[in-house]
């Protein structure tokens, strides 16, 4: 006798969330479905439609999650005690950080692109560099040029692309980031 599927009511949004998570990291978005994803629950799709209207929805709850992080550490970085350059080289590094240690959320957040989650996860990198732009001139001595703060996310975005896969984690790659940040230090300075 196989066990009884949880119904719509029995299953979370945390028990969805964290199977289809599992999968975005595993598999290109188009190769997820929601029958893929209830198969692994032991549920029927239907069940997990009653929490998310489609699938684009539930990488958007997914990568959310993951921009939310990444703000905080931009927000507990310019909050902090700090002269400005001390707090410039920690975000810098916090990004880096960010993006080695959650290397398959990063890619999900800034590098994943298909015509049905654009919108949304455009939407949520847009609002993240907002953050991200602002805690730089939150900082500054004097006002940053927009080229300026564009060109050390696409430093910083170049440098976590560069590494992924190459290294497991922020540790394997330390002494990288402290030289990357510290010349981006350098050149707003």
């Amino acid at each position: 006798m196989s066990p009884r599927k949880p119904s719509a009511h029995e299953l979370t949004q945390e028990m969805i969330v964290e199977v289809a998570h599992k999968q975005f990291t595993e598999k290109d978005f188009q190769q997820v479905s929601m029958r893929s994803i209830a198969k692994e629950l032991g549920c029927s799709h239907g069940a997990i439609y009653y929490h998310f209207k489609n699938k684009a929805e539930l990488f958007y709850v997914i990568i959310g999650a993951y921009f939310t992080q990444l703000n905080k550490i931009l927000d507990d970085t310019v909050n902090g005690t700090e002269d400005y350059k001390t707090k410039l080289y920690n975000v810098f590094v916090g990004f880096m950080k960010f993006g080695l240690n959650h290397q398959s959320q990063y890619e999900l957040m800034f590098m994943v692109r298909d015509v049905e989650i654009d919108g949304l996860s455009q939407e949520a990198a847009n609002l993240s560099y907002e953050k991200f732009a602002q805690s730089l001139q939150a900082l500054a001595t004097n006002k940053l040029l927009v080229s300026d703060i564009h060109s050390v996310f696409i430093a910083l975005h170049g440098f976590v692309s560069h590494y992924r896969h190459y290294v497991k984690d922020y540790e394997e790659a330390r002494e990288a980031v402290n030289v990357h940040a510290k010349f981006l230090v350098k050149a707003l300075t």
